[in-house]
């Protein structure tokens, strides 16, 4: 029995969530998102998809990140969000109707059988998390 060489793999491809403050500009984003790949050993080349709360998506700061990231920019209902189970915060419920925007963006984005990375990581104005697809989607 002969062997098959194995398929070279593919690089990761992760769903960004982004969590925000009105008025926070792209570069503190990219900042925030830039830590949250680095503690993974990613890059920006990684990131396929940028996800956060459906009110969010006119923030100038939000939009001018995931056009330097290249890549789409998608937000979900609060009520969709507030559905992922992931663990949040009472004020973030409070002030925009789901206890947790990355976390829960990035699994939502991810599809059924998505994972979180890695916990999130936040500054005083941006937070950011990563969800992994299957395995059967990023191929």
């Amino acid at each position: 029995m002969t062997s098959r060489p194995s398929a070279p793999a593919l690089p990761l491809r992760v769903v960004l969530g982004l969590g925000l403050r009105r008025g926070t500009p792209a570069a503190e984003l990219l900042r925030t998102a830039d830590a949250a790949l680095a503690a993974r050993g990613l890059d920006r080349s990684a990131v396929a998809l940028v996800a956060t709360l459906d009110s969010k998506l006119a923030e100038p700061g939000l939009r001018a990140a995931a056009r330097e990231l290249g890549v789409p920019l998608i937000g979900h209902p609060a009520a969709v969000l507030a559905a992922v189970p992931v663990a949040g915060s009472a004020r973030v419920a409070a002030a925009v109707g789901t206890p947790s925007v990355a976390e829960a963006a990035a699994l939502a984005s991810a599809g059924p059988g998505g994972r979180l990375l890695a916990p999130r990581h936040a500054t005083a104005t941006a937070t950011a998390a990563l969800a992994a697809p299957t395995q059967e989607a990023t191929r």
